[in-house]
């Protein structure tokens, strides 16, 4: 009975984790004119609300979730150490279980997952791999020539991508993921703390210019 109502909590959860992803992006990207040809050419290459447009908003997104700086700055670390891993097209379940199972938002953890986009995928599959080949030493094994990946990605068996592509890439993720899921706990814990004390603070400014009691603000 405990596991059929953990699994439900878990799949309610992904419904409002993807329903969540689905509407900040109908937001971003919304148009009020159907787009032109030159329109998607442009965007293509310049998005027309900038490119850290996307980016704000995404953060102001995981800054107002309702749940403790501890879970959102959990959810948001575990989505970016996801976001770093090989695993193309699963980054948001990895996120969400791996979050569910460690008690984080998992909000904040699909949404973090956006980390990896296509103007961040190439750097990402490039550190990693490099990152993974220094620690097990592929280029010695390859008579110290680098390895040409675009070559390799050519090959679409999972046999022949295991040892020269995916596992540098995988042993690369956790070299660069763990600390860069520690960092992202902190400086998200901090941030949501901050957040709300100014929230707070504006909360309890404008109680005091009305002469009302301020609301408590959670």
């Amino acid at each position: 009975m405990r596991h059929h109502l953990a699994v439900c909590g878990f799949a309610s959860r992904s419904l409002k984790c993807h329903q969540s992803i689905g509407y900040v992006w109908t937001m971003l990207f919304r148009r009020r004119k159907p787009a032109t040809w030159r329109d998607r050419v442009r965007d293509l290459f310049w998005p027309r609300k900038g490119l850290s447009r996307p980016f704000r908003y995404l953060g102001k997104r995981i800054l107002r979730l309702s749940a403790s700086p501890h879970s959102v700055a959990t959810g948001v670390a575990v989505g970016m150490f996801s976001a770093l891993t090989p695993f193309l097209g699963l980054h948001v379940i990895l996120a969400v279980a791996v979050s569910y199972v460690l008690s984080g938002n998992v909000i904040a953890a699909a949404l973090a997952t956006t980390f990896a986009n296509p103007l961040t995928l190439p750097f990402i599959w490039a550190g990693t791999f490099r990152a993974g080949e220094l620690v097990l030493g592929a280029a010695s094994e390859h008579g110290g020539s680098p390895i040409d990946l675009a070559h390799l990605l050519d090959h679409l068996t999972f046999s022949d991508l295991w040892a020269p592509v995916i596992k540098p890439m995988l042993v690369g993720s956790l070299v660069l993921g763990v600390p860069l899921a520690a960092a992202a706990y902190l400086v998200t814990r901090f941030g949501v703390r901050a957040f709300r004390k100014r929230r707070l603070q504006r909360v309890l400014g404008r109680g005091l210019e009305s002469g009302s009691p301020p609301a408590t603000c959670k």
